[in-house]
């Protein structure tokens, strides 16, 4: 019984170790992902360069979703980690060559036809007038060559990750942002929007090639073959069908959004894409990097059997997920505007873009949960190699956020917008929940329920004192100064870090003191 209570303590602080080197190296991405926007919106505004830059993202984007981003993680790593947690490399590099060679004969065609298709698919994707058609055009074709590296780096990511290894994918994602603002700084002068996409395009070379030392210290032993008869390459087709469906159905979305935007106004595409943008800093920086973290342990534990090792994985994982994104929904809300500002007020943006995008952020901010959940709950259903129930769940986001979108956006314009995606995503959630709690049983229903009842109300407390920060400051300072603007943000948001910790402190919640103790173990360690 010791032994057990002393592997689950070793298990918790293992995940929250690489949970917490993750958070950080996707914290440098996320503000160079940031840098990257307000460097390209200080330049061209919120402007029909800028729309036309967000929209010639979303068709490569979903060529690469489609062939590795969800596919990989959902399909590939639970069966390549089953080989390797049973001690059967081999047959695991046989499925990881036949997935690598599969997916680069596919995406070599279908990025042809996307190169070729491009007009056609532009079309139907927005609604601009005929200059920022064209323009949209171009950069999309631009775009393909980024997806062809990106999914060389998606499948070399997962083959890492199946290894424990973080390291490289995490700092793949970093230079990636970095070359874009580099390149895009010295060609956007001689040949404007064009410069930043070429720096994507060189942004993702650079993603996948920091993941090949990696790669070799693993012992990747390529091979040049598809072999569609061994088990686990059937095995990976079968999860993956119904992921490319539950993909398409989510990326539908987006189009929706882009397609109604693209019909509100010059500039309208750029509000949303930076207000959702803003709203996933936290999915990206602490769910993705949490769920990341106790997927492959997750795994492990479904390949082995040990059903009540995963479903604590997936508890505490959720547990940690609502205790982080809750307030951090909560800060997004009360500093919307001081946040969006601080940021984006420079160049040729003006107030007004600054207050749409802000509501734009507020709406978006009330489904943060919903969609931070997803990442751990979509990878729970991963782990027992069951796909099909999260394309159902899929079907169902989509949906409701399209048939939302239509209704809602006649009455309350762009509003309507965020706030249907955010409605989709909590359903989306809930759903998630319910059946993978049919498939498992409990999943420590209850300690999940006082926490997020603990979490609510030290969050709730933390928006009204930040809050009540952000209107005395508002009046107190001169906020047409810029070191006063982020002033403003950076001191709300350790105002609101000062106080929610100490509150969940007082509450005894178990996921702070768990945080603490892996930093002060870590703290101990660089000392020595």
């Amino acid at each position: 019984m010791a032994k057990q209570w002393k592997h689950a303590k070793k298990r918790k602080n293992g995940v929250f170790q690489v949970a917490g080197m993750l958070m950080i190296t996707m914290a440098v991405s996320r503000v160079l992902g940031y840098a990257r926007d307000m460097v390209m919106t200080g330049q061209f505004g919120m402007s029909a360069d800028t729309d036309a830059y967000n929209a010639a993202f979303q068709i490569p984007d979903f060529f690469y979703y489609i062939l590795v981003g969800g596919g990989l993680s959902a399909a590939f790593i639970p069966i390549f980690n089953n080989y390797i947690a049973n001690k059967q490399e081999k047959d695991g590099w046989i499925v990881a060559s036949t997935v690598l060679n599969t997916v680069l004969l596919c995406g070599a065609i279908l990025i042809a036809l996307g190169l070729i298709f491009a007009p056609q698919l532009v079309n139907l994707l927005v609604d601009f007038p005929e200059e920022g058609y064209e323009l949209t055009v171009l950069l999309t074709r631009v775009m393909f060559a980024q997806c062809f590296l990106m999914c060389l780096s998606g499948i070399s990511q997962g083959i890492l990750h199946s290894y424990n290894r973080f390291a490289s994918p995490a700092l793949g994602s970093m230079l990636y942002n970095l070359a874009i603002i580099v390149v895009g700084i010295i060609l956007g002068r001689y040949v404007g929007i064009l410069g930043f996409t070429i720096g994507v395009v060189v942004g993702a070379f650079l993603n996948f090639a920091v993941q090949i030392p990696d790669l070799w210290r693993i012992g990747f032993r390529y091979q040049p073959v598809l072999d569609f008869h061994h088990p686990g390459v059937i095995q990976f087709f079968k999860l993956l069908g119904p992921v490319l469906l539950g993909l398409s159905v989510t990326h539908l979305n987006l189009f929706v959004t882009t397609n109604l935007g693209s019909q509100l106004g010059e500039g309208i595409i750029t509000n949303l894409h930076l207000a959702q943008r803003l709203m996933q800093m936290p999915v990206g920086i602490f769910a993705i990097a949490i769920a990341v973290a106790v997927f492959p342990t997750m795994t492990s534990h479904a390949a082995t059997g040990e059903m009540t090792l995963y479903r604590k994985d997936l508890s505490l994982g959720l547990r940690t997920i609502i205790f982080i994104t809750v307030p951090s929904a909560v800060g997004l809300i009360a500093l919307r505007v001081p946040v969006v500002r601080a940021m984006y007020m420079q160049g040729s943006v003006t107030m007004t873009n600054i207050e749409i995008t802000a509501t734009a952020l507020l709406f978006y901010s009330l489904g943060l949960v919903g969609y931070s959940a997803q990442q751990l709950l979509n990878r729970g259903f991963y782990a027992l190699q069951d796909t099909r129930s999260t394309v159902v769940i899929n079907i169902i986001s989509l949906v409701v956020n399209i048939v939302l979108s239509f209704i809602l956006v006649i009455p309350l314009g762009y509003i309507g917008l965020p706030v249907a995606y955010s409605i989709a995503g909590l359903v989306s959630m809930l759903f998630l929940l319910i059946f993978l709690r049919q498939k498992v049983g409990s999943i420590d229903g209850q300690t999940v329920a006082l926490s997020m009842v603990k979490t609510l109300i030290a969050a709730i407390v933390m928006g009204l004192a930040v809050g009540g920060f952000a209107y005395w400051s508002e009046q107190a300072w001169d906020m047409a100064n810029k070191s006063l603007q982020v002033l403003q943000v950076v001191v709300g948001i350790a105002l609101g870090a000062g106080v929610y910790g100490l509150l969940a402190l007082v509450l005894k919640m178990e996921e702070i003191e768990m945080v603490l103790k892996v930093l002060h173990k870590k703290r101990r360690r660089n000392a020595r």
